[in-house]
């Protein structure tokens, strides 16, 4: 409740402006470190210590509102922070942890690539162990807060042993650049950005010694990934609200909206995918928390919930006629958001590969090698 009325009252009214412009609200952090959510199921260093239910349902309230301030939190809390609170120093959490949960500094979590996304195992940034700490080489892309984050955590590829390494990157490290992408038609106020790091040094105190291959990874993104399956879920309960008032309010041949049979029929229907959306999530906070989620079912309820969230979308601008194309009204803006909310965190394709892998112990990820021999055909 308290972050619903937060956002109600504080960020509702402004974020289609913003959403129109794709930029970014800076005086609505404050706002948001106010209510102590960031950080979520971190334990100490001035984190809120929330069971992972609690910070689902915080998210959920912020993406009922405004989709972009939730990928804003997740992409900070539970990717960046979550890193080094999982894989990092007591040095490092204690130096850092503090500051990025009362959100006085934003954090950023770069693993994405230009020709790595899905592939994402594959990277090919670098890290060359040199005297004092590491140099970094590559790139990276599509990531949230990066344009204006204090601290980057970056993976790169360790010269030496050819495994991946975690690292903590300060904006302003020299050879850093970050470019922020134009055009996009969805989340459009996070602001995603290209990285380029060209001889970027990091000094022995920040690199992550958790993080020692890429199947380190895999435990910040199995919390994230329960993480994001709620936004989806908020995104619903919010398009269910507005057209529950809509339909109300809207007057057509002489009666309100509502009255007509068919509109009744969609609005249950969006009414009965949030319910079933809320209880898969439920589901797997509950798994996560008893310690038996595993990676197929975290998964499967982030491809299925985010494709459930997208039939929802579409039946809520079909009962706004006119106005479900316009981002005043929620639903339109919704529509869009969804759309990158679908693919990153693992593709829907992705997600169903990793849970038919997690079913059947056999993985499809990469087709079947060529043929080295010519067909009798």
């Amino acid at each position: 409740m308290k972050v619903r009325k937060c956002m109600e009252k504080d960020v509702a009214p402004i974020m289609t402006g913003y959403w129109e412009k794709a930029e970014f609200p800076f005086d609505v952090v404050p706002k948001l470190g106010a209510l102590r959510i960031a950080g979520g199921t971190i334990k100490g260093y001035g984190c809120p210590g929330l069971s992972i239910t609690g910070s689902a349902i915080s998210v959920a309230e912020v993406a009922r509102v405004d989709a972009s301030c939730s990928t804003f939190i997740l992409v900070h809390s539970s990717l960046a922070m979550l890193t080094i609170a999982l894989c990092g120093s007591e040095e490092q959490k204690n130096k850092y942890l503090p500051s990025l949960a009362e959100l006085s500094t934003v954090a950023c979590w770069a693993l994405t690539e230009p020709d790595y996304g899905s592939d994402a195992s594959a990277l090919r940034t670098t890290a060359t162990k040199v005297e004092g700490g590491w140099i970094l080489e590559g790139q990276k892309r599509w990531i949230g807060n990066s344009t204006f984050a204090d601290l980057l955590v970056i993976f790169a590829r360790n010269t030496s042993t050819n495994q991946i390494n975690g690292f903590i990157v300060k904006k302003d490290a020299p050879g850093l650049t970050v470019t922020k992408i134009e055009n996009k038609i969805g989340l459009r106020i996070v602001q995603n950005g290209d990285i380029v790091m060209k001889n970027v040094f990091v000094p022995d105190d920040d690199r992550l010694p958790g993080v020692n291959s890429f199947q380190d990874t895999n435990k910040v993104l199995a919390v994230s990934r329960v993480m994001v399956a709620w936004q989806p879920i908020g995104i619903s309960m919010g398009i269910y609200d507005i057209c529950h008032r809509y339909l109300k309010e809207r007057k057509q041949f002489g009666a309100p909206l509502a009255a007509f049979q068919v509109n009744q029929q969609k609005l249950v229907q969006i009414l009965g995918n949030v319910q079933a959306m809320f209880l898969v999530g439920w589901r797997l906070c509950k798994l996560y928390e008893a310690g038996k989620m595993t990676p197929g079912q975290a998964s499967l309820g982030k491809a299925w919930i985010t494709k459930t969230a997208r039939e929802t979308a579409a039946l809520g601008r079909e009962l706004l006629g006119g106005n479900g194309i316009l981002s005043d009204f929620l639903v339109a803006k919704a529509f869009c958001d969804l759309e990158p909310i679908y693919t990153y965190e693992g593709t829907y394709d992705i997600n169903s590969l990793i849970t038919g892998r997690e079913v059947t112990g056999l993985a499809s990820f990469k087709p079947a090698a060529s043929r080295s021999q010519r067909s009798r055909l």
